[in-house]
């Protein structure tokens, strides 16, 4: 391995003529599945943080334990993932419609749970496990079915078909919360329904091999044909052999750094609808304004990210969630409110996609799905120390404390990633 030592933004790869003119039907099938899949958890996600705080009582405390320890429990969920989507041809796809699958079910488990404390969270457990099998994978596929030099775009337009449904989730909820009166079980049938949608989506339409066409997009033509392949070592093998590389170590530091001042979403959400002292049946609406921006910017962010180097935007992204944290700290009003939704956008935009981008091309081919689930889970376990120590601050100094002491820590924690993160690509 050598370092690229010309001016150019060298972890941006080098762009052939005619390159990313078009988005391979494999990343489109994936971004059909994650727009179905996205409408059936963000309706539930709109409305669960409103039902466990005011609906039964929950402390900010209580809360940041519970949404920080599930999507912590994902960690060893996703190197199981990925592991088994390595081990072998063409599993992929298998592994990911189990963790979609999971996730719908964990619908009913919500309905039956009523308001019995151990079933939500059996079935809030369930959500997150699902998720946790079926990310690396999918993101497996797309860095599989992408080239090298396009993985920005690829992944921006698959997060922005995905933040499309995130987009519709919440409204859905909101629909059917306000026919309903406020019936929290009509809420958790629909996503249900929608959930098991994408499973078949994901079936029909998304091909065992990654490289595979569809018949939702036409494929990228391969101008020479792919080599025999060469048998790849044991799945067991290849988490200790991608942390051996320098490259990828650092941005699995730097994002473990930045995931664990990041207090969340739903905690946003909160102090929002606490400071401008938002209706209940309004609250599902609140994540529309930083999908609808996630949505607009996730394509132009990801080509960006092709072009000028990735880590740029990935930093540049946290640097907007500081804003945004910032921004929480003045007085409340709706200019605060659409502010902070516009930076949450933004946030996502530059660092979901951009960072497996980053990430893919220094993982090997055989071991890409256990990779990036490597990369996932240590962002999971930090991020759940961010929310468990931010729920823990609310509790013991209030809200605003607890927020300016987030700003400090993600601050620093960008400072750190800023120099950690290696500025030219190993090649």
């Amino acid at each position: 391995m050598y370092l690229a030592t010309t001016g150019r933004r060298s972890d941006a790869p080098p762009r052939p003529v005619g390159a990313g003119r078009r988005v391979p039907g494999t990343v489109v099938a994936l971004g059909a599945v994650s727009l179905v899949t996205d409408i059936s958890s963000e309706m539930v996600t709109a409305v669960l943080p409103l039902y466990l705080v005011l609906g039964l009582g929950l402390s900010p405390l209580q809360f940041g334990f519970f949404d920080g320890l599930f999507n912590g429990a994902t960690a060893l969920v996703r190197l199981l993932g990925g592991r088994l989507a390595d081990r072998g041809g063409g599993r992929h796809r298998t592994v990911a419609g189990a963790g979609y699958l999971l996730s719908a079910l964990s619908r009913l488990g919500l309905l039956l749970a009523g308001g019995a404390a151990g079933g939500i969270a059996a079935a809030m457990a369930a959500d997150r496990l699902g998720k946790g099998v079926r990310t690396a994978p999918r993101d497996a596929m797309i860095t599989l079915s992408a080239p090298p030099e396009a993985l920005g775009r690829a992944f921006g337009v698959h997060r922005a078909m995905d933040t499309t449904g995130a987009l519709l989730g919440p409204l859905i909820a909101f629909l059917v919360l306000w026919a309903t009166a406020d019936a929290y079980d009509a809420v958790f049938v629909v996503s249900f329904a929608t959930g098991l949608l994408g499973v078949v989506v994901l079936r029909l339409f998304v091909p065992a091999d990654p490289g595979a066409p569809t018949t939702l997009a036409r494929p990228v033509p391969k101008p020479v044909p792919a080599p025999k392949p060469v048998p790849a070592p044991r799945p067991a093998r290849t988490a200790p052999r991608v942390l051996a590389d320098p490259a990828f170590r650092r941005v699995v530091v730097a994002a473990a750094l930045l995931g664990a001042a990041t207090i969340g979403d739903s905690f946003l959400y909160l102090l929002l609808q606490r400071g401008l002292d938002l209706p209940a049946a309004l609250f599902p609406l609140l994540p529309l304004g930083s999908a609808a921006c996630y949505l607009l910017l996730a394509v132009p962010a990801g080509r960006l990210a092709d072009r000028s180097g990735r880590r740029i935007p990935f930093l540049l992204g946290h640097g907007a969630l500081l804003a945004a944290y910032l921004t929480l700290l003045a007085p409340a009003g709706p200019a605060v409110a659409v502010l902070v939704l516009v930076l949450l956008g933004v946030f996502y935009a530059a660092t979901d996609g951009v960072l497996m981008a980053l990430a893919a091309p220094a993982l090997p081919a055989h071991g890409r799905a256990s990779g990036l689930a490597v990369l996932q889970t240590g962002q999971a376990l930090a991020r759940l120390v961010g929310a468990a120590g931010f729920g823990a601050a609310w509790t013991w100094w209030g809200p605003r404390p607890a927020l300016a002491a987030a700003a400090l820590a993600l601050a620093a924690a960008l400072t750190a990633a800023w120099r950690i993160l290696p500025g030219r690509k190993a090649r």
